[in-house]
């Protein structure tokens, strides 16, 4: 069947027209700019993991304004050898426009997909928990699978990974995995994969050669960033000064030089009398104080984070997603219909197809809502 080439620009066309409307390209280009202006300091590299996170979000921003600045002339180029290649009936030209267009369309797919992570979190890096569920050993060898499947897919792309916690079963596999992966977008990008997945296979444990079904949880949340310090206004303080007391209230010091410090936004009071003077006990005072605040934030963040992941359960009734090795070959999302008969490409990393369908199924469902 002979391919209309009029319409295949005229659709990549239409695609990048919808594409700008919703890319706000001023204040990429802003926001481009500072990041630069930030990277060129004298003093960027003095904290390297700060000059890390810039650097990375620096190089993903200004890929992304690149290729939607030029994809129009992509198109142009595109469409001009199309004309040429029909003019001269060069069927290796056409060929090679062809090529082109199936390129330029993955493309535009991908520019697309970027337009869609948008939510509040959805920069960050991923931490992403892989739970087993019942099952026995196809159970946590499952949840192994699924762990290497994303770390496969991570390393695809160039992602750092880190694996921050293992917890192995006493069998194959392991109860649950964490891995962070450093990326810009990975927390958005990897967001849909949350839910409970579940493979059908012959069970490798069973030697009686059976099927088994098995389910894991996967839980995906942003990464937080960890604070080391905790920055605390004087004007949120009230600080009294008491005399120190003893065993049974008994006065110890003729001076009032025991200190109560009171961070009235949040409640938390910190009491020093153990040092000497005033001053010394209110300085060990505010440093209890930044240790208190400082675990009040990591408990609130836990709390997010734990709001963010909901509660997932790997069993049956909520499962988002089947992978089947037998008696057939497929893997299908049960949310937005996107099926791949290859499930080995998947276990692989080849998770592309899935989680960009789910992508745009979650915007339809948020724009359903609205």
């Amino acid at each position: 069947m002979a391919i209309d080439y009029s319409a295949e620009i005229a659709n990549l066309r239409a695609t990048y027209k919808s594409i700008l409307d919703v890319s706000d390209l001023d204040n990429l280009r802003s926001e481009v700019a500072e990041l630069t202006e930030e990277a060129s300091a004298p003093s960027f590299w003095d904290d390297s993991d700060t000059a890390q996170k810039v650097s990375a979000k620096l190089s993903h921003k200004q890929g992304t304004l690149e290729k939607l600045e030029r994809f129009g002339e992509r198109i142009d180029d595109a469409e001009l050898l199309i004309e040429m290649s029909e003019d001269e009936a060069d069927a290796d030209s056409l060929a090679e426009a062809e090529r082109d267009i199936a390129k330029l369309k993955a493309q535009l797919a991908e520019l697309e997909i970027s337009t869609l992570l948008s939510g509040e979190y959805d920069e960050r890096a991923a931490v992403v928990t892989v739970r087993s569920g019942a099952g026995g050993d196809d159970a946590t060898d499952w949840a192994q699978m699924l762990t290497r499947m994303y770390i496969r897919w991570a390393e695809r792309r160039g992602y750092n990974v880190q694996e921050l916690d293992t917890s192995y079963a006493e069998g194959a596999g392991v109860k649950s995995a964490t891995i962070q992966i450093n990326a810009p977008y990975a927390y958005g990008t990897l967001s849909v994969e949350a839910g409970t997945h579940r493979l059908v296979r012959i069970s490798p444990f069973d030697n009686q050669g059976r099927r088994q079904t098995s389910f894991a949880a996967v839980e995906v949340v942003p990464l937080i960033e960890k604070t080391d310090h905790i920055d605390i206004d004087e004007n949120d303080l009230r600080i009294d000064v008491y005399r120190s007391s003893g065993p049974g209230g008994q006065s110890v010091n003729t001076t009032d030089s025991a200190v109560r410090i009171t961070h009235v936004p949040t409640g938390v009071v910190v009491s020093m009398q153990n040092e000497k003077s005033q001053i010394q006990n209110r300085e060990a005072a505010m440093r209890v104080l930044q240790s208190r605040l400082l675990e009040l934030k990591r408990r609130e963040e836990a709390a997010q984070k734990k709001e963010l992941a909901g509660d997932i359960k790997a069993s049956w009734g909520d499962q988002m997603r089947s992978y089947v090795t037998h008696p057939y070959q497929m893997v299908k999302d049960l949310r937005t219909g996107y099926e791949v008969n290859n499930p080995q490409a998947v276990f692989d990393g080849d998770l592309d197809g899935l989680i960009e369908a789910g992508i745009r199924w979650r915007k339809q469902q948020e724009n359903a809502e609205d």
